[in-house]
């Protein structure tokens, strides 16, 4: 397992979501700041997916340390769990974890991210990088 023990979230996982995934996060993470990363994000009707992007956009997220390295084994192996990327054989997953370069508080991280795994085609581009404003403006539709 590489060395790195950052997480970067931007969705069900963010503190501001208010998904009990959150209270798995807190429990074994701690918040480093408001954070961002290249790519796009997409509504997939239930939940929103981000794929890697050309710089043309940015996902808006919350960046993470674990809090006790000893853990970080178990506790990002639990999140590939819920996140899809741990899966039976024969079948495929929907998400795949990745480093990325990270930009929170005017310093860049390397961090994990769960990118999806599959198509977004057909599916609305979150322009804004950011699914919490993004529902938000839904809700006033």
């Amino acid at each position: 397992m590489s060395q790195h023990y950052h997480l970067f979230v931007y969705g069900s996982l963010r503190r501001g979501f208010k998904h009990p995934a959150y209270e798995y996060i807190s429990h074994y993470f701690e918040l480093v700041g408001d954070a961002r990363a290249i790519g796009d994000l997409f509504d997939m009707g239930e939940y929103p997916v981000a794929v890697p992007g050309k710089g043309e956009h940015f996902i808006i997220g919350e960046l993470y340390r674990i809090k006790d390295e000893r853990e970080f084994s178990w506790a990002i192996g639990q999140l590939d769990d819920y996140e899809g990327v741990t899966v039976e054989a024969g079948e495929y997953p929907e998400f795949r974890r990745d480093l990325i370069e990270v930009e929170c508080q005017g310093a860049t991280q390397q961090a994990w991210i769960y990118w999806y795994n599959s198509s977004t085609d057909g599916r609305p581009l979150v322009e804004s990088g950011d699914v919490l404003k993004y529902m938000q403006e839904k809700k006033q539709l």
